[in-house]
């Protein structure tokens, strides 16, 4: 996913000398192609988060576009008040990109792992978010961020876990959800970013679900969802982030009042990250395993049954 956005951001900059890549000391050998490409529209801002969307901001009201790059625990966690204020306030077309959302920087504790990301930016005015499963997603919402030409933030997790799209037009459209796999199930998975792959395979186990992806989660394609939703004995969001204020908060908010069937959020609880160890170490850590998602499914779906 990470050489996706290395190339669509080298298409966009070549196709138009205005876009600007600043990056917080972060990228390194990622940015090569880029460097190599577009050598004058490449800046190092430094370990200096707040002043770069600062910098960020400046030059897009002078008509640059910048792609704002860092860890998605600095970027927009640590510089939520610039965006706020220096961005969103004034309607620039700046586009943040957060890399290694959730908890994929396992090993480096919880200062480096965002669960929060999408909760903190979606009560802040202005700003689309994105959060793609997939390197064909991740194209098709870049070029979509550029092409609105609006505040933006696009969620990156680091951990490739592989494509759910066989190519760029099997991802569909950045603004709508996408089908992954099934048709009209007893149950309906709603998964965003790496929570896609996760719903993946717990279809799998679990049998009866038609799996969709979210890309976009502000603004988020409502309509889609209502129709989605008809029919279905229970809907499920997967996502590696707080279960408060992310997906799952975004589905329950708009079905409320027009959906009756059970519903389940998959993601993180309201704790920090308290062990150590890989990712997959972590995810498990969190009862985020295919297994164990199953099993609470399950659980849930059947009491009362």
């Amino acid at each position: 996913m990470r050489a996706a956005f290395s190339d669509a951001l080298v298409a966009l900059a070549q196709r138009d000398p205005k876009v600007l890549l600043l990056t917080g000391d972060h990228g390194y050998a990622l940015f090569d192609p880029f460097i190599k490409a577009c050598p004058d529209q490449y800046m190092n801002c430094g370990i200096a988060e707040q002043n770069m969307v600062g910098v960020a901001a400046g030059l897009a009201k002078a008509g640059f576009r910048p792609f704002v790059y860092g860890l998605s625990a600095f970027v927009p966690i640590r510089v939520l008040e610039q965006i706020k204020i220096d961005i969103c306030y004034e309607n620039l077309p700046v586009t943040l990109v957060g890399d290694g959302a959730g908890v994929v920087y396992a090993q480096l504790g919880t200062s480096h792992q965002s669960t929060e990301d999408i909760a903190a930016l979606r009560a802040v005015p202005g700003i689309n978010i994105y959060s793609p499963a997939d390197r064909f997603e991740l194209t098709s919402c870049m070029n979509r961020a550029y092409d609105e030409g609006l505040p933006a933030y696009l969620r990156m997790g680091k951990a490739d876990l592989g494509d759910v799209h066989s190519g760029l037009a099997d991802a569909g459209s950045a603004d709508d959800l996408v089908s992954v796999g099934g048709n009209k199930a007893r149950y309906l998975f709603l998964g965003t970013g790496s929570g896609v792959k996760l719903a993946e395979r717990v279809a799998q186990i679990t049998g009866g679900a038609d799996v969709v992806s979210c890309p976009r989660l502000k603004p988020f394609p409502e309509a889609s969802l209502h129709e989605l939703a008809k029919g279905r004995e229970g809907i499920v969001t997967f996502e590696e982030h707080a279960i408060d204020g992310g997906l799952g908060s975004i589905v329950a908010e708009r079905l409320l009042g027009s959906y009756n069937g059970k519903f389940l959020r998959i993601g993180i609880q309201d704790r920090f990250s308290t062990q150590c160890g890989d990712y997959r170490f972590l995810m498990e850590s969190h009862g985020l395993a295919p297994e164990a998602v199953a099993g609470r499914i399950a659980k849930a779906f059947n009491a009362g049954a």
